[in-house]
C-alpha cells in the first residue's frame, strides 16, 4: 500500500483572497480522511481540486486513483430525466443500480424525476451515484445534512459496509465531529482563511456503530483539541 493522494505546498487564491495556504498531506490506499474546519475555509475547494474540477492552483497534487466518486454538497441531479436515468449516466448496469436503490430505500422511485422527490431522497441518489462508480477514491462534501437522523445513520453505516467490502480511499468534509469520528481513520483540523492544516486527530478505536459510547468520549477529546488550537 502507498499514497493514493499526495498534496505538496498546495495554495489556492481567488483574486486577492487566499483560501488554501500551504497544505501538505497524503492519503493512503484504503484510508479514510476527514477534513474538519469552519465554513468558507476552502474544504469544498480542496475536493474540487482533487477531483480535477478546479485546475487553477499552486503546488503539487498527485493522484493515482483511476475512478473518483464525488457526492456533492447539493445533489446536482439532471432534473429532466428520472432517478434511474441519472444513475445510468454513471454506469448502465441495471442489477447494480437496483441493488443501490434498495440499499438506500429508493425502491419504487426509479421513474420519478428529481423534482418529484424530497431533498433527502435526492441526496441519497447523489450518494448512490458516487458509489455506483465503484471508486478508488470517494469524495464526500457534507452529504448528510439533508438527511434525518435515522436515515443519516443508516446511510453512513452503509458507506462503512461498502468501504469494508471495497477498501476504497475516502476524503470527506464535515462540520459534524461525530460524523468524522464514525467515518474517518484520521481527521485533519484546519483553520479559517487563509486556511492551514493545524493538527490531525487519529481515531485509535474504531466505533462499532454511530451510537457507540466510545464516540462520545473521543468527541470530548477532539473538542478540547480544537478549542486549544483556536485559542
Amino acid at each position: 500500500m502507498g499514497a493514493l493522494l499526495r498534496v505538496v505546498r498546495l495554495r489556492k487564491a481567488f483574486g486577492r483572497v487566499t483560501v488554501i495556504d500551504g497544505w501538505d498531506l497524503e492519503v493512503e490506499e484504503g484510508e479514510r480522511v476527514a477534513i474538519l474546519g469552519p465554513s468558507g475555509c476552502g474544504k469544498t475547494t480542496f475536493l474540487r481540486i482533487v477531483a480535477g474540477i478546479e485546475k487553477n492552483y499552486e503546488g503539487e497534487v498527485t493522484l493515482k486513483a483511476e475512478r473518483i466518486g464525488y457526492a456533492f454538497q447539493e445533489p446536482r441531479l439532471i432534473p429532466w430525466i428520472t432517478v434511474v436515468e441519472n444513475l445510468r449516466l454513471v454506469r448502465d448496469e441495471p442489477s447494480k443500480i437496483a441493488e443501490l436503490l434498495a440499499e438506500f430505500d429508493l425502491e419504487g422511485f426509479e421513474k420519478f424525476y428529481p423534482w418529484q422527490i424530497s431533498e433527502g431522497m435526492r441526496q441519497r441518489v447523489n450518494l448512490a451515484r458516487a458509489l455506483l462508480f465503484e471508486p478508488d477514491l470517494l469524495l464526500l462534501d457534507e452529504p448528510f445534512d439533508a438527511l434525518d437522523l435515522k436515515t443519516k445513520i443508516k446511510v453512513m453505516e452503509h458507506i462503512v459496509w461498502k468501504w469494508k467490502e471495497k477498501r476504497f480511499s475516502m476524503v470527506f468534509v464535515t462540520h459534524n465531529l461525530k460524523e468524522a469520528l464514525f467515518l474517518a481513520d484520521r481527521i485533519l483540523i484546519v483553520s479559517g482563511r487563509p486556511t492551514r492544516i493545524l493538527d490531525e486527530f487519529v481515531v485509535k478505536e474504531r466505533p462499532s456503530s454511530f451510537l457507540d459510547e466510545g464516540i462520545s468520549k473521543m468527541e470530548q477529546e477532539l473538542t478540547r483539541r480544537i478549542l486549544n488550537l483556536l485559542r
